[in-house]
């Protein structure tokens, strides 16, 4: 029999759960970087002294900026992790959008949402 060209149903599931599990907690993490920006968890200082709530005001636009910059990226990682649900259903996923050959279980284990083998990916540097 030759060299696979795509990954089995049976195969496919099991990424789908992993990546599944992933996203929910994807979710979790940007909801949180959301609260902390919108402070709608109701940790605020908006209850404490005016002096304290001055010197915090400077760290909190800091914090608000990081958290920011995190929910953006958290918000990049779903989007890419919902669109390799989408090459599940399509059953192309874990194949190389450059080489066309099948990713290593390996690397679609440790990034799930993996569009390039590790042979293709190196030449990109």
């Amino acid at each position: 029999m030759g060299e696979k060209n795509r990954y089995s149903d049976d195969e496919l599931q099991e990424f789908k759960e992993l990546i599944l599990k992933k996203l929910e907690k994807a979710q979790k993490d940007y909801e949180l970087y959301k609260n902390s920006i919108t402070h709608s968890d109701g940790n605020d200082t908006m209850d404490t002294s005016p002096t304290f709530k001055v010197l915090e005001e400077g760290a909190a636009t800091l914090s608000k900026e990081e958290a920011g910059k995190l929910a953006q990226r958290q918000l990049k990682f779903i989007q890419h992790l919902q669109a390799a649900l989408i090459r599940i259903e399509n059953k192309t996923y874990g194949i190389c959008r450059e080489t066309g050959k099948l990713i290593s279980r390996e690397r679609l284990r440790a990034v799930p949402h993996a569009t390039l083998c590790i042979d293709a990916k190196n030449s990109q540097r």
